[in-house]
């Protein structure tokens, strides 16, 4: 009896605890992207005036970090705001039997950052690369006044940091010399401080910086990200930020993509200083 017993009682833990994955109890965890997470929480509020059943829980970390969660089963969304990788969507696939469902759920224009006293309006997308890489390291030698060039990156689980290294630096390495930080806010922050500096993140984080526009190459007109711009794909740094979940979202997180992928949902990415997906 005792065994019996206790095998009912592992068999309704173990209910348990698969209905709480699939379901949360009316909670949604959303992890990952730092350049998202304002985004993510600014939704989670809107959503849940509307939802007063429904909880979301946003947390970010870098994509990097969320994609982790997604694979070890400890988030529902993933918030990234770079694609997944073949090796991670294998990692889903067999552990949960599932391919990996990718939501494109708002657009941004990845911005450079500049201190406001910066002189520089145009940067073009090689001598990004050669700042980045450590090779052009005075302001002179892109058209400022002479100066040392102080770089800021994010750390490597950032998304961020990721899209910028394969579209920026071509799959070249980041200068030695470039001081990682942990969040867009803090590369904004120290940007803000810095004469010299210079770093990179989300479009909706910069205040108090100078963003100067960007060209493919040195015979191309500088583009500024805007909503024209990003949505077109002419601004050379506009991309994609995404939703992952394991399987097709049903029950509250169905209702919560929906909605997000709805005029309310959008219209808040665009307040925030994102951009409705295309």
């Amino acid at each position: 009896m005792k065994l019996k017993h206790l095998a009912m009682l592992l068999f309704t833990v173990t209910v348990g605890l698969t209905a709480r994955t699939a379901h949360a109890g009316g909670t949604v965890t959303v992890k990952g992207s730092d350049t998202m997470v304002i985004l993510g929480q600014r939704w989670a509020e809107e959503f849940m005036k509307a939802h007063p059943d429904t909880t979301i829980q946003v947390t970010g970390g870098g994509s990097g970090t969320g994609i982790s969660a997604l694979i070890n089963g400890t988030t529902e969304i993933c918030q990234a705001s770079r694609p997944m990788k073949p090796a991670e969507r294998e990692q889903i696939k067999a552990k949960y039997a599932s391919d990996v469902i990718e939501i494109p759920v708002a657009m941004d224009g990845l911005s450079v950052y500049l201190h406001a006293s910066n002189k520089i309006s145009e940067l073009t997308m090689a001598q990004l690369k050669g700042i980045f890489t450590g090779k052009i390291t005075d302001w002179q030698e892109v058209g400022g006044a002479p100066g040392k060039i102080t770089v800021y990156s994010r750390e490597n689980s950032s998304g961020t940091y990721v899209f910028f290294k394969e579209h920026v630096l071509e799959g070249a390495d980041y200068t030695p010399r470039a001081q990682s930080l942990p969040g867009t806010a803090a590369v904004v922050n120290a940007v803000a401080r810095d004469k010299s500096g210079i770093g990179y993140g989300g479009e909706a984080y910069a205040k108090g910086i100078k963003i100067p526009k960007v060209k493919k190459d040195a015979a191309s007109p500088g583009i500024a990200p805007s909503l024209a711009t990003v949505q077109s794909g002419t601004y050379p740094l506009a991309r994609n930020l995404f939703f992952y979940t394991r399987t097709k979202p049903a029950g509250d997180i169905k209702t919560f993509v929906d909605w997000v992928l709805g005029p309310a949902g959008q219209a808040m990415a665009q307040k925030v200083g994102y951009f409705p997906v295309h």
